[in-house]
């Protein structure tokens, strides 16, 4: 099977050819009405890789290894297109060959700021994202879209809450490289955001003005779209949201309404266009992450205990985490490979992640992991590609 970076000049020399040959055709053959021209066509098809039929070529390309997406895109815009199209993502899942990488945004504690870099498996090599362009902001959402990171909205760091943000930028992992997206219809921070069927949503938070917010919107990449959808029936801010079986979830965080953190969540149906609530949910929760198909929580007042949902039956049941000493420390999670990391966010000397598997016999759930981000964790997501 041929590398296909080595046919990158073979496949320039193609293009030249098929290129020349159509001009001249055309130009010695004035009499060739534009339809037959267009039969002539297929004669002058130019290979994705040259020698090899397009559905063999693009086989070959997507059994790459990941790491080598970026310099694939590069090569032209054939390939380009062909690496960022689903039949690409088709074919690598149905050969195997999807890849499961943990995106964690870390903060420096040498006092360098914060970036994100890439975390794979055991003896992966860490990668650092190029910087996310515009100003440097906080209290803005995250999700995963189509194996692509959106960055959206938050307030401007340096200027604080009274610069509010509606602007959304896109990380794409083949190209590796950062675009912009269509802009929110209301500028927001410290909202809830989740990916539901193929859509973006992100409810609720600070508005412009400082004031909370009920309003929500969906984001079609179809269109690259915004569009505001019914409202929640009271403000709330701080929360965070997930997806279960076609519907978004609404957890945690304030509501105007209620005495201290909201019980309450909120669930919508696409389907209907319709909110109703339900009366379960948990309060200051500090890391949150879907496993499965369940939902994984650690509650601020108990860092010793998972507190996990199952959206079948609304239940929820509590897993001890396996730690002594100081309760106070807080944790982030990520999850790779159908595993739930937990990274500290204090630094101690000699700490291992934690790491906790749903599908291990009773009792071996829990193990360390070396895998562990740089800096210390503020946020992470889980990328297939």
């Amino acid at each position: 099977m041929p590398s296909p970076f080595r046919a990158n000049k073979r496949f320039a020399e193609s293009e030249m050819r098929c290129s020349t040959a159509k001009q001249k055709n055309v130009q010695t053959s004035p009499s060739i009405s534009t339809k037959s021209t267009s039969q002539m066509s297929p004669d002058y098809h130019c290979p994705i890789l040259p020698g090899l039929p397009d559905d063999v070529a693009k086989l070959c390309l997507a059994l790459v290894p990941r790491r080598n997406f970026p310099i694939m895109g590069s090569v032209c815009k054939r390939w380009r297109s062909f690496i960022q199209s689903k039949e690409f993502t088709t074919i690598r899942k149905e050969a195997g060959r999807l890849e499961e990488w943990l995106y964690v945004l870390t903060h420096d504690t040498k006092g360098k700021g914060s970036h994100w870099e890439v975390l794979g498996g055991l003896g992966e090599e860490h990668q650092l994202l190029p910087s996310m362009p515009g100003a440097k902001k906080a209290a803005f959402g995250v999700v995963v879209l189509d194996g692509k990171l959106l960055v959206m909205a938050g307030y401007m760091a340096d200027v604080g809450a009274t610069c509010v943000s509606a602007d959304v930028y896109q990380y794409d992992s083949r190209l590796n490289r950062w675009s912009i997206l269509a802009k929110m219809n209301v500028a927001r921070y410290d909202f809830a955001c989740a990916e539901v069927s193929n859509m973006v949503y992100a409810v609720g938070g600070y508005g412009a003005d400082g004031e909370s917010l009920t309003s929500a919107e969906v984001y079609d990449p179809e269109k690259n779209e915004w569009t505001l959808i019914g409202s929640l029936r009271r403000p709330r801010w701080g929360c965070f949201a997930c997806g279960f079986e076609g519907k978004l979830y609404i957890m945690g965080g304030r509501s105007s309404f209620t005495i201290g953190n909201s019980r309450f969540v909120d669930v919508y149906n696409p389907e209907n266009h319709t909110w109703c609530e339900m009366k379960n949910g948990c309060v200051m929760v500090t890391a949150h992450a879907v496993l499965g198909k369940k939902l994984f929580c650690m509650e601020w007042k108990n860092q010793r205990k998972l507190a996990i949902f199952n959206p079948i039956d609304n239940s929820w049941k509590m897993i001890a985490v396996p730690l002594t000493g100081s309760s106070r420390t807080v944790f982030r999670f990520g999850v790779l490979n159908g595993k739930l990391l937990l990274f500290s966010l204090k630094e101690e000397p000699g700490y291992h992640t934690l790491l906790y598997d749903p599908d291990a016999a009773p009792g071996l759930e829990w193990k360390t992991s070396a895998i562990k981000p740089y800096g210390l964790c503020l946020c992470s997501v889980t990328i297939k590609a």
